[in-house]
């Protein structure tokens, strides 16, 4: 059974929030005095008590539409983050449940869709029970991660009467993340072997270690469940989920089981929420994208009132400069546990080799003959490890979010440039460390043979780790 490798789990985490359980409930938040706000309980997957919005207009219709709004990733996400959808949406004539998201059970490194897709059934079997609300018209909306969550609870349940999907993605979760780091860090001028190779095999090695969740997780087959008419969203300039390969995917699905009742639409200029964006999709700015609330009023209207709308695609074609990989499980050799094998092999010769010389000088004791090149080697081959791990970690936890990864020269940034050069350094200290013990093996004593060969041993592995991670290449 594969394990969480402990070296990276502790710098991970110190960036993963607490996971806590669901209280008491907080107290309602301020909602427009045009609407309406009742606060609501109610049981998620395992019985955890959970806590919502409903809004409504403050003249509401009776038998009116309602819609369960379903969180992107985030631990413990509060129902604050998606007030300003609720409020547009619920101005469109809706009756609008949103929930503080579960912590308990939900963290960086554990999370399960199917528990997510539980709890947003006890929050649409809450809004049913609402004064007001048809419980024949009620739906689901999610977004980004809620993109996989909302569809499985529609495929268990024919009280969902429609889904609406914003940034949603019909790929594995795994492949769609690491091609978000990897936009993110195209678009900050960065090329070559740390977009093509490093942070794909980071991924697929975090994957491995246990500490990436559902991450071959496939969406196709809840999808091609559906029954319900389908809205799907996407903005132009969604820098997190692909907007070029996922609605085709989302169309073949559906088209298999033969559900046509769906409409795609991409809002231009928009980010991957359907939030106006002034730059490309890096900030997000509160305003949803112009015609965004109108259209899903409008759509739900039709649909509850028996109009559904039948395969159709609207709006400009999306942005999406580069296209998404797949993300193989990796070979043994690559394996979670052979990395960790080899980081630990870095540490203990890399690391010790000058401890040990500080402690022979120390005592007093001779040089030995081979200095300069096994120095070099054990300071060059540390750091170039270290900083190579640490780097690419924050690249990982920040590059989906379009963090700049330093100054880039070349498609290159500086710090990487840095690791690459030492790393050359370390081969070329590899090569001539062994041949200087070979000149000098004679005067070297016996300890002093076992902590060069340990050195070498290490810069030895050092060369195909280096080349596998893309230290090496171009």
């Amino acid at each position: 059974m594969r394990r969480i490798l402990p070296a990276m789990a502790a710098v991970l985490c110190l960036l993963a929030p607490a996971a806590t359980a669901a209280a008491a409930a907080p107290p309602a938040p301020a909602v427009p005095s045009d609407l309406s706000a009742t606060e609501v309980s109610f049981q998620g997957s395992g019985g955890l008590a959970m806590h919502g919005t409903v809004l409504s207009p403050a003249m509401a219709k009776p038998t009116r539409p309602g819609m369960v709004l379903v969180h992107g990733a985030g631990t413990g996400t509060p129902r604050e983050k998606l007030m300003g959808e609720a409020v547009e949406f619920a101005r469109k004539g809706l009756s609008v449940l949103i929930y503080d998201k579960r912590s308990e059970g939900y963290s960086l490194f554990r999370r399960s869709y199917s528990q997510l897709a539980d709890d947003a059934l006890g929050a649409v079997a809450a809004l049913r029970s609402q004064p007001g609300v048809d419980p024949a018209k009620v739906g689901i909306w999610g977004l980004s991660e809620g993109g996989w969550v909302a569809p499985l609870a529609a495929s268990r349940s024919r009280d969902i009467a429609f889904v609406v999907l914003v940034g949603a993605n019909a790929l594995p979760p795994l492949r769609q993340q690491a091609w978000a780091v990897m936009a993110g860090l195209r678009k900050a001028g960065v090329s070559g072997p740390l977009v093509d190779r490093a942070e794909p095999n980071l991924y697929r090695v975090i994957a491995d270690g246990g500490m990436f969740p559902e991450p071959y997780y496939d969406p196709e087959p809840v999808i091609t469940a559906l029954r319900q008419p389908v809205l799907g969203i996407w903005g132009t300039r969604d820098l997190l989920t692909p907007p070029r390969e996922s609605p085709p995917l989302f169309a073949r699905a559906l088209e298999k089981s033969g559900n046509r009742h769906y409409a795609f639409h991409f809002f231009p200029g928009a980010d991957h929420a359907a939030h106006q964006t002034p730059d490309g999709g890096v900030t997000r700015l509160p305003e949803l994208a112009p015609g965004y609330a109108d259209l899903v009023g409008s759509w739900v209207g039709d649909v509850t009132a028996g109009r559904p709308p039948t395969a159709r695609t609207s709006g400009p074609a999306p942005e999406q400069a580069s296209s998404t990989v797949p993300m193989a499980p990796p070979a043994w050799w690559e394996s979670a546990q052979v990395q960790l094998a080899a980081l630990v092999l870095f540490l203990v010769a890399f690391a010790g080799y000058p401890l040990v010389a500080l402690v022979r000088r120390l005592r007093g004791r001779s040089r030995i003959p081979v200095t300069g090149s096994a120095r070099l080697l054990g300071a060059g081959g540390l750091v170039a490890v270290l900083g190579s791990f640490f780097y690419l970690f924050y690249l990982l936890t920040t590059g989906g979010k379009l963090a700049v990864p330093g100054p880039v020269v070349a498609g290159r940034p500086l710090v990487w440039l840095a690791l690459q050069v030492l790393a050359l350094a370390s081969v070329v200290a590899t090569i001539h460390t062994a041949l200087a013990w070979r000149r000098a093996r004679a005067s070297v004593a016996r300890g002093e043979r076992v902590r060069l060969g340990l050195l070498l041993a290490a810069g030895t592995v050092f060369i195909p780790w280096a080349l596998y991670w893309g230290l090496l290449l171009p």
